[in-house]
């Protein structure tokens, strides 16, 4: 790369970044989790699109500290060169003049640049990172900065978010404020949480734009993929499908796979870029939590505004998608992890725990007006909690709001309008 060409794209990202710092910027959650006096890195990842850059920038607003700014999802700035990387740092003092905090958007697309935040580590700057694989900011971190980070995992909006950048109030206390809140999340049940798709009239367009990038820039590119179209239609399957079971076998069946390891890549590269998130079987044994998992999409979003995805309502399907992220949302970053539970004799969509110990049981059925479908989702609980010393129990429906006591056990029927905005 030229130096001039460097030195130019630069500057202009620093108009943009200096202009964006004076927008209005709907707050996360996940800010608290970002410490910028830290000496390790702070890395922010997910899916593309789902606002990391933004929420940082939030961050870097309230602190009120001086930050330089390099942006590598722009194409003067990619290089196979690791020296060019060098040439970027000059290019920066001479824009910023001395800095101690810097700001690397996207980093993962550019190549070494883990011994490019090593070195700027072991000089004492201050980093924050984003990037849009977690194997990349994952692994290689780990790998190369012996622990010298900290990561802060990010996904779109929440319903609460989502709320907040509608303006639309989260109170449910009065007749009028549950109807408009059903109503919210009824179309974000649909639309789903990318905070840019809020403001697209051509949904699809946007949403098949998005998947086409991540799978070709983030996993084709990037892993060598030699059968793009076998990987392609089976990215397509699981979000057509989400959420159901892997099984390796079947997928390299259906889509003609040299081997079920190939099958077993190919679902791995689509989780480290955040399109699907796997949800292992609660055990104690590490063999079952490792061999037996389902898929998720990282958000509604993905299960239908999409070519030829040919989905239906799924409006089960779509709460139970909504849910498990929003327990990833408050749990993971905590140090939880989240299971399912299933046997012959009944399942629980969710468990969450800390270590070996549960903590919460979560269900989660749309409707639950048939006598039948309360006692499939009840007795699941009921088997859960029974096997794993768990009695704190949540059933999250769309609308009913009630108590259910059996066997000496409490389980709390909630809407989940209600517990999405009740954090």
């Amino acid at each position: 790369m030229e130096r001039e060409s460097i030195e130019t794209a630069l500057l202009e990202q620093k108009v943009e970044f200096e202009e964006r710092l004076g927008e209005d910027i709907c707050p996360r959650p996940e800010e608290l989790l970002v410490n910028l006096d830290s000496k390790l890195a702070q890395v922010v990842i997910g899916i593309r699109r789902s606002g990391k850059s933004t929420m940082c920038l939030n961050v870097i607003k309230k602190s009120g500290i001086k930050f330089a700014y390099a942006n590598f999802d722009d194409e003067r700035l990619m290089s196979d060169d690791p020296q060019d990387l060098n040439v970027i740092l000059e290019c920066l003092y001479k824009i910023y003049g001395d800095f101690k905090y810097l700001f690397l958007d996207e980093i993962q697309n550019v190549e070494a640049w883990h011994l490019f935040v090593n070195r700027l580590l072991r000089s004492g700057m201050h980093l924050l990172i984003t990037g849009s694989n977690s194997k990349l900011l994952g692994g290689e971190l780990a790998t190369h900065l012996t622990g010298r980070y900290m990561q802060v995992e990010l996904y779109p909006f929440s319903f609460s978010e989502y709320c907040g950048y509608r303006r639309i109030s989260t109170a449910h206390g009065t007749t009028k404020e549950k109807g408009l809140l059903q109503a919210a999340f009824g179309e974000y049940m649909m639309d789903g949480g990318f905070p840019e798709l809020l403001k697209e009239n051509r949904k699809q367009v946007y949403i098949n734009t998005l998947v086409t990038n991540i799978l070709v820039n983030d996993i084709e590119k990037r892993y060598s993929i030699k059968y793009k179209a076998a990987f392609e239609q089976l990215a397509g399957h699981l979000l057509n499908n989400a959420p159901a079971t892997i099984n390796y076998k079947d997928l390299r069946q259906t889509f003609g796979l040299k081997s079920d390891h190939t099958a077993e890549n190919y679902v791995s590269f689509c989780k480290n870029a955040y399109l699907i998130c796997g949800l292992h079987k609660y055990s104690t044994k590490s063999k079952i939590r490792v061999r037996d998992e389902k898929a998720y999409a990282a958000d509604v979003a993905l299960m239908n505004n999409r070519a030829d995805a040919f989905a239906g309502a799924n409006l089960g399907w779509r709460l139970e998608t909504i849910i498990y992220i929003e327990l990833l949302r408050r749990y993971k970053n905590d140090g939880c992890d989240v299971y399912y539970y299933g046997e012959t004799a009944g399942e629980t969509d969710f468990v969450v725990c800390r270590g070996r110990t549960p903590l919460l049981l979560v269900q989660v059925s749309y409707d639950i007006s048939s006598p039948k479908t309360l006692k499939r989702e009840v007795n699941g609980l009921l088997l859960a909690s029974a096997k794993t010393g768990c009695n704190e129990m949540i059933l999250v429906t769309d609308h009913d709001e009630t108590a259910i006591g059996k066997d000496g056990k409490n389980i709390r029927v909630v809407p989940a309008y209600a517990w999405l905005v009740d954090r």
